[in-house]
């Protein structure tokens, strides 16, 4: 792909995850511009845009992918439309950044892989968490010995029902849509870390019940998973526990130590030894995405690496298909 100076941005599918997480830190960053905007709902792109300050609207997303003041894409539909909108910009010479989970399934994204290698186009997925200060910390405890040799990752995911969530057009419990339900919607997040810190796994096991029958996706999901080195992962997702039970941890376990934190609320890490515990202090940005969108524009400027790649992505996705297949 050709260099390019400026980074002209058009949205596809500007929903919730654009308000704050992401939409703004576009106009942020260093040789980056949000040019256009679209939803299906006309009304809607053209809110967005106009609170925004955003120049353009659309409500076709191939109007939005031809425009030819536009030279990149993020994708923040339902997964669903990932591959479909992901290729098109592909075909059209734009390059990619695409939400996760990167779609619905490890087929879905090979045939985003291939549309890549075909045309020569560049794509990142928005495993984000990998931009922020804190797993960059984490990341290097672990490689420096902190805590010594890695034994175990429990990662904690309980979560009571919500009106929110169980309303109708909560597309994120449609697998047909999300893929697979909750899980789908955050273990992206903490699968791509761990892959993210200790390689590609070497096994994978688990199941996914549908215990409450709320919906049609599974509400409890475990996933264990062998690293390399021996690293044990054991993960569990409920999202129908009471409100009293409700956790979100992640520990990452050594035989001199562990390192505590949480994926999705504002988290110090707690690292606690033999000589007591230390806790390290975070700040995040107000657009939790800005430094990923950072990472991108210098990638897709040929400035930097790829923060995260589709193949990067195929491996969380394929850990995920493994115990609840969509």
């Amino acid at each position: 792909m050709e260099s390019i100076n400026e980074i002209r941005w058009g949205i596809i599918g500007c929903g919730d995850v654009c308000e704050m997480k992401s939409g703004p830190a576009f106009n942020k960053v260093g040789n980056s511009k949000l040019v256009a905007v679209m939803r299906r709902d006309a009304e809607k792109a053209k809110d967005y845009a106009i609170r925004n300050h955003v120049p353009k609207f659309y409500d076709d997303a191939n109007k939005l992918i031809a425009d030819k003041d536009i030279n990149a894409l993020y994708i923040a539909t339902p997964p669903a439309f990932h591959e479909m909108y992901a290729v098109a910009s592909m075909k059209a010479g734009k390059p990619v950044y695409i939400e996760k989970p990167v779609t619905l399934n490890g087929q879905s994204c090979e045939k985003i892989i291939e549309a890549s290698r075909r045309y020569q186009v560049s794509a990142s997925v928005a495993h984000y968490r990998r931009g922020l200060p804190i797993f960059k910390k984490i990341k290097a405890l672990v490689e420096e010995g902190a805590i010594g040799k890695v034994r175990l990752i429990r990662v904690n995911t309980l979560q009571a029902p919500t009106d929110k969530i169980h309303a109708v057009d909560n597309w994120r419990i449609n697998p047909k849509i999300s893929g697979g339900g909750l899980f789908f919607d955050l273990a992206p997040h903490q699968l791509d870390i761990c892959y993210w810190i200790f390689g590609r796994p070497k096994q994978v096991q688990g199941f996914s019940l549908n215990q409450s029958h709320q919906y049609q996706a599974p509400d409890l999901t475990t996933l264990e998973a062998i690293f390399g080195n021996g690293v044990c992962l054991h993960g569990v997702w409920a999202f129908n526990v009471s409100a009293a039970s409700e956790e979100e941890t992640c520990e990452i376990i050594g035989d001199k130590g562990k390192i505590t934190f949480a994926f999705f609320r504002k988290s110090n890490i707690d690292i606690r030894t033999s000589t007591g515990t230390e806790r390290i202090v975070f700040d995040y940005p107000e657009n939790i995405q800005q430094p990923m969108i950072d990472e991108v524009v210098k990638f897709f400027r040929g400035e930097g690496t790829n923060p995260c790649s589709l193949e990067d992505a195929l491996v969380s996705m394929k850990m995920m298909n493994s115990v609840s297949p969509s």
